[in-house]
């Protein structure tokens, strides 16, 4: 259950109060009218009806000047709901607004992001090289790349242009530092020591990598949406972006760029079905925006998406086949 404050003019109360009606809430209570007008609102909301209720309540305060809404988690609620309303909110997706600011926070490019790119990349490298699988879970684990993947693909099912340059611009910056970075790590590296085990199982990609990926970003953008994020923390090592990225400027310092060209066929791998599984989830989970003119842009979004990473996919997938054809 989820708990909704709302401040508002006091002529308003009528109004949440049938919106408390419509989408069953638990209770409602309003307190006092202040001095300027406004009062205190509060529904107990049942989180398969929060999303609805804040579509409701948005359309109705969104122009009142002053208005605004807050969303609270309920640690504990007695007495305890039967086992079908559990069943049924255990089921619920997280809110839309919940959803963005979850991802949101991952696209900010500040100092705070550029340093664990670098620091994540540096440990994945020196992990790496040394076949020290502790250190490679770790740069995984850090995994600063995986948010802004997510919210790529969060920004097309609501059709947020802002969202979705945030995204990329994160995306980019953090893959170039990191193969930059370990590029001139690699350039000073000794040939023997980029022959690693570790280093040399990220040249390799086949269909099964593709399948990994694509389930790994069905689980991350999953886990998102239901409010299950410790599930991440699986999900950021088993399709770790980083340490692709960091084999690739390691191999590319090296002048090896034969291993440089299967570890960047590794990276892109993951970064498309990460993009394109999320995609997928957030569809069949009814990820849409709010308004209908929101809503078409929405949809045009989401068909260019669609095509476009399907389509390079389809291209990786040529490029998986010729690269073991050809013994590479």
């Amino acid at each position: 259950m989820k708990i909704i404050e709302v401040v508002a003019e006091a002529s308003s109360r009528d109004t949440v109060s049938a919106i408390g009606e419509k989408i069953e809430a638990r209770d409602f209570r309003s307190g006092t009218v202040d001095d300027d007008g406004r009062q205190f609102m509060r529904l107990l909301v049942a989180d398969d009806k929060v999303q609805h209720a804040l579509d409701l309540l948005q359309n109705v305060l969104g122009v009142q000047q002053g208005a605004h809404i807050v969303v609270l988690s309920v640690e504990v609620a007695l007495p305890r709901q039967n086992e079908a309303e559990s069943q049924q909110e255990d089921a619920a997706m997280a809110i839309r607004e919940s959803l963005y600011a979850s991802v949101e926070r991952d696209t900010r490019l500040g100092a705070n992001y550029v340093v664990l790119v670098l620091l994540s990349t540096v440990v994945a490298g020196i992990g790496m090289i040394e076949d020290n699988v502790s250190a490679i879970i770790g740069a995984m684990v850090i995994a600063p790349l995986l948010g802004p993947n997510l919210a790529f693909g969060l920004s097309t099912a609501l059709g947020d242009l802002g969202l979705m340059r945030k995204a990329v611009g994160s995306l980019l910056v953090g893959v170039t530092l990191a193969v930059m970075a370990s590029a001139i790590v690699g350039a000073f590296v000794p040939h023997g020591l980029l022959g690693s085990h570790e280093l040399l199982a990220r040249t390799t990609t086949g269909y099964d990598t593709v399948a990994l990926a694509l389930a790994s970003g069905a689980a991350a953008a999953l886990s998102l949406t239901t409010g299950l994020s410790s599930v991440l923390v699986g999900v950021m090592v088993a399709v770790a972006l980083l340490p692709p990225a960091a084999a690739l400027g390691l191999f590319l310092g090296g002048g090896d760029l034969s291993s440089a060209g299967g570890a960047g066929l590794l990276l892109a791998v993951n970064i498309v079905c990460v993009n394109l599984a999320s995609k997928i989830v957030f569809l069949l989970k009814g990820v849409r925006p709010r308004t209908w003119v929101d809503k078409a842009r929405a949809r045009r979004a989401t068909a260019i998406y669609l095509a476009m990473w399907l389509a390079t996919l389809g291209v990786l997938l040529l490029a998986i086949y010729l690269r073991r054809a050809l013994g590479g």
